[in-house]
């Protein structure tokens, strides 16, 4: 079993045991975002070099993103949710695990990458379709 779902026993069973009033009260904060790519590639059986290179980030920034040492923008973030190929419910989980704000489809941009994410484009071709649409591509 994996942390992630480790994790969400712990909580399913403190819903259960305790009040709603005392668990609403806690905060509990997402992983820290290098941990959760981390443990992604772990999970994945993948490298860090390949997700980097699949996502087409700088190679030396990539690498300060899962060691801690820069934080992602919502570009980037993105641009790592193409790089791991996830499907739209893992990005969204993604952005939302680095505090990003999820993809909303009443943003014109957003609705594009949201079309790519659905129809498994990669991050190539996801930029072509930003351009063909004049929009700003990924971590431009």
């Amino acid at each position: 079993m994996n942390d992630h779902n480790r994790n969400t026993e712990y909580l399913l069973k403190q819903l259960h045991t305790g009040t709603l009033d005392s668990y609403m009260k806690k905060d509990v904060p997402p992983p820290p975002f290098h941990e959760y790519i981390v443990r992604m590639c772990a999970e994945r059986n993948e490298t860090r070099a390949h997700i980097i290179k699949r996502a087409g980030i700088n190679r030396t920034y990539g690498h300060q993103l899962f060691n801690g040492t820069r934080m992602p923008s919502r570009d980037k973030v993105i641009q790592l949710a193409f790089g791991f190929g996830l499907d739209l419910d893992q990005t969204q989980e993604l952005l939302d695990v680095s505090r990003k704000g999820r993809l909303a489809p009443q943003v014109q941009r957003d609705a594009a990458i949201l079309y790519a994410v659905l129809h498994n484009f990669d991050i190539e071709q996801t930029q072509v379709l930003l351009e063909s649409y004049g929009m700003q591509t990924l971590g431009m």
